[in-house]
């Protein structure tokens, strides 16, 4: 049956009234529709049938027809209905308002901090979709819409792999698909199931937005794809003097040919794109030349690329959480902060690679004016910050793995959860407060945190002194 024929405006299909025609693809092609009940704008995709189409656009509908119904949140369109490949082929989803990022490529390069913006909102998106168990396989400005809210939506799950569902792709051809200049080294050698391929290509998309320059070109064929295997891209700073040093060690990470040395999950490499003033900077960020040519040889004839060790798409993202310690300095005394080391120590032990996020709330005044210094003279931030320092010095996590923050807020709960959602955090460590009355009659920030949270809070108390022995109640009137 020809699907063009079939699918036009004005025609009825499975109830739901044919608009007019948005984008014809390679693959698809995208109508508006409408549908009696249903008030959200709808969009239909209808797959290539034609004689001669490529087969791949074929199985990869298939693919997408299995994954997005298995999809939720925010970051990716609302699946509706899909229509049985003996009858009429097609998916309707919620027609997303904003615009793809393809609109920016004529102004490229943009400005570094919107590039940085449209990063964390991309690696948000990718955090949400991995923790579904899916890796995308083909991040490009053309499948990022940016909604008219500000979140960023992944779209196009036809190259797709899901953790939980039979990989189509994977199962009927022997040569990758995806677009050439994104595809991480390893999809290139077909290896679809990590979620850091998605990094990659994420990353090409930063250096790209920020320098006008695709890192790798367009590649045409296998042989052309596999040199990013060993050949490394030119450094940003090489071709924009003044690239800021932390975006290049961000960039650079992210393009590492093995994915083990890439940002292990989408939230690490978004918390670092949030907090600029906190990269670790490497020998990556001051780079100004590609490797020695005997450095390319050597990874040419033994690539550095290792087989994935972590097969399942959950793996990283459980052996590398982000962890937020919410540290009072100015209460609850060094037995508190004695058991809260403790129990970091333990998720140390536990998730070796987790990363710790050492936090603070410098509370402010709702009514009157705060001053910046306390009544030694010495500023409140900086102090609170060397006090968050000392206080993680005996846990030796070094300086790749924990970063400080002191926040400013009047409401300490409020501002530990607005920390939290926003940087994507996996568990956080609280301290209750110590003095029952002050408890009582402030309220417990540890509560409202454990209460409110996005994730799993583990609320450390103080050790309960000992009891006196019952000999030493005697002669004491119970009444």
């Amino acid at each position: 049956m020809n699907a063009r024929v079939r699918i036009q405006k004005g025609a009825v299909v499975d109830g739901f009234v044919v608009g007019e025609l948005l984008h014809t693809g390679g693959m698809a092609t995208l109508r508006r529709v409408e549908r009696p009940g249903i008030s959200m704008p709808l969009l239909m995709k209808v797959p290539a049938l034609l004689e001669g189409e490529d087969p791949a656009a074929i199985v990869g509908f298939e693919m997408e027809q299995m994954i997005l119904p298995r999809l939720s949140g925010i970051h990716v369109p609302k699946f509706v209905a899909s229509g049985d490949f003996a009858v009429q082929p097609y998916i309707v989803m919620e027609r997303i308002e904003g615009r793809t990022l393809l609109t920016k490529l004529d102004v490229l390069p943009l400005p570094y901090d919107e590039v940085a913006t449209i990063g964390i909102k991309v690696a948000a998106a990718l955090r949400d979709l991995h923790h579904q168990n899916v890796v995308h396989l083909d991040v490009k400005p053309s499948n990022i819409i940016i909604r008219e809210t500000g979140e960023a939506a992944l779209v196009d799950f036809g190259l797709a792999h899901h953790d939980q569902l039979p990989d189509f792709m994977d199962e009927e051809f022997r040569v990758p698909y995806g677009t050439a200049p994104y595809m991480a080294p390893e999809q290139v050698l077909g290896n679809r199931t990590d979620p850091r391929s998605d990094i990659f290509a994420l990353g090409v998309l930063l250096y790209f937005f920020s320098t006008g320059v695709r890192p790798f070109g367009d590649p045409k064929g296998m042989r052309a794809l596999k040199r990013r295997i060993w050949w490394d891209p030119a450094p940003p700073r090489r071709l924009k003097s003044d690239y800021p040093p932390w975006l290049q060690e961000v960039v650079l990470r992210c393009l590492e040919p093995d994915p083990l040395r890439r940002y292990p999950t989408a939230a690490h490499l978004a918390f670092d794109l949030a907090h600029p003033d906190q990269v670790r900077l490497t020998a990556r960020s001051e780079r100004l030349e590609r490797d020695p040519w005997g450095v390319r040889v050597r990874r040419r004839f033994n690539p550095e690329i290792r087989p994935a060790a972590l097969r399942e798409i959950a793996a990283p993202l459980a052996t590398a959480p982000i962890v937020m310690v919410a540290v009072d300095v100015t209460d609850g005394g060094q037995d508190l902060a004695e058991a809260m080391r403790v129990t970091v120590r333990r998720l140390i032990e536990i998730v070796p690679g987790a990363r710790f996020a050492i936090v603070n709330v410098l509370k402010t005044r709702r009514i009157g004016i705060d001053t910046t210094l306390d009544d030694e003279g010495r500023n409140k931030h900086i102090t609170r910050l060397v006090e968050l320092k000392h206080w993680a010095r005996p846990l030796a996590l070094g300086e790749t793995r924990v970063t400080f923050h002191v926040l400013e807020a009047k409401q300490p709960a409020d501002a530990l959860l607005e920390y939290a959602s926003t940087n994507h955090v996996d568990h956080v460590v609280i301290g209750a407060r110590a003095d029952s009355v002050r408890r009582s009659i402030l309220g417990s920030v540890s509560a409202e945190v454990a209460a409110k949270a996005d994730c799993s809070v583990t609320v450390v108390r103080s050790p309960r002194p000992p009891q006196p022995p019952a000999s030493a109640m005697d002669g004491l009137d119970p009444f």
